[in-house]
């Protein structure tokens, strides 16, 4: 089969052919219809001190997709030849304290697909059958490929209720931006976007954004001013950071009420200085970290999301075949773009 490979310690990947993987007795083996890039893809393709840490080459990397089951394990009933399935890009454990009560999402032995395995940038993958998911014929590739991510957002913003809620969300990438969808779909009655790009920004309108804050023009009082003026000096219900940078996180938290709550699921890049006191405490705000999606609670939301009129449309701005893998990476280094997918 074809595949795009980390072949060595640097920046790229490879285009090659590799032996088609086997289903071993509780594998299937799935046809890939679409992948969608990461940006974990993008620190890898582009071999960055995290990549360096984390990645021990040669490894197909990918780990969004959809795709049909065309071979299956002797010991596998969940799911048959034929089936068109999406996958959970975590492989827990199930035996860790985490698994076993709940919340597998932090099990302390996953491996996660395109890095410590094989992932889907490739004609055919490997897969456990207890990560598949069941898809929707409904649902075009392109955005069945995107369900993994979606969870993140799915997770993030409705972490609790915000229905009827004033939201903020600070960083439009693309989880931020699948987060003013999801928001928009529960019933948010107000959505506050921040972002340095007005590109992303004019996306987030699209998506359900009532209002767009450029965090590049404007600065962090005029910021602050403004989402005072909209809330009638209230403050926001709850702060979706999706960016992790410094900035930021401080607005999501400046910019939230008392008793309100702030999920965070952009990752800073070194430690961030916060006035507990006043920032969080005295407030009585509440914190949720968000990693990876809840299994499988959160798959099961997302599909009801999807019936309940969820437009990500808008987000999925750019689909090339497999081949030109590169042109996606320079958008997504460029930032101008929402999610890109590929189609082996």
């Amino acid at each position: 089969m074809r595949a795009l490979v980390k072949t060595s310690a640097g920046p790229g990947l490879t285009a090659m052919t590799c032996p088609d993987p086997a289903a071993g007795p509780t594998d299937v083996i799935v046809k890939v219809t679409a992948t969608s890039l990461c940006g974990t893809d993008a620190h890898i393709y582009n071999w960055d001190p995290w990549a360096h840490s984390r990645i021990h080459p040669p490894r197909i990397i990918g780990h969004e997709m959809c795709g049909e089951v065309v071979e299956i394990g002797r010991d596998v009933t969940r799911v048959k030849i034929g089936d068109y399935v999406a996958a959970e890009s975590h492989i827990t454990c199930g035996q860790c304290f985490q698994c076993r009560t709940g919340q597998a999402h932090v099990c302390r032995n996953y491996r996660i697909l395109g890095v410590d395995r094989d992932g889907s940038f490739a004609e055919y993958i490997a897969l456990p059958d207890n990560v598949l998911w069941n898809t929707s014929s409904s649902i075009p590739p392109e955005f069945a490929s995107v369900q993994e991510p979606l969870g993140n957002a799915v997770d993030a913003a409705l972490a609790e209720d915000l229905t009827g809620h004033t939201v903020l969300i600070t960083g439009c990438g693309p989880t931020g931006l699948f987060s003013a969808a999801v928001a928009r779909t529960a019933g948010a009655a107000t959505i506050i976007a921040t972002d340095v790009s007005d590109y992303r920004l004019g996306l987030a309108k699209q998506v359900g954004a009532d209002y767009i804050l450029n965090a590049k023009t404007e600065t962090p009082a005029q910021i602050a001013a403004a989402i005072r003026e909209i809330t009638a000096g209230e403050g926001v219900d709850a702060s979706l950071e999706m960016s992790g940078h410094p900035s930021a996180l401080h607005q999501a938290f400046g910019a939230v009420k008392n008793g309100g709550r702030v999920t965070l699921f952009g990752i800073p890049t070194g430690p961030i200085s916060f006035d507990l006191a006043n920032e969080i405490i005295f407030k009585g705000i509440r914190v949720h970290g968000i990693t990876g999606r809840r299994l499988f609670s959160t798959w099961y939301r997302l599909a009801g999301l999807f019936k309940a009129g969820l437009n990500i449309k808008p987000i999925v701005t750019h689909t090339f075949p497999m081949s030109d893998y590169a042109r996606g990476f320079e958008l997504i280094n460029s930032g101008q773009c929402g999610k890109v997918v590929l189609f082996p």
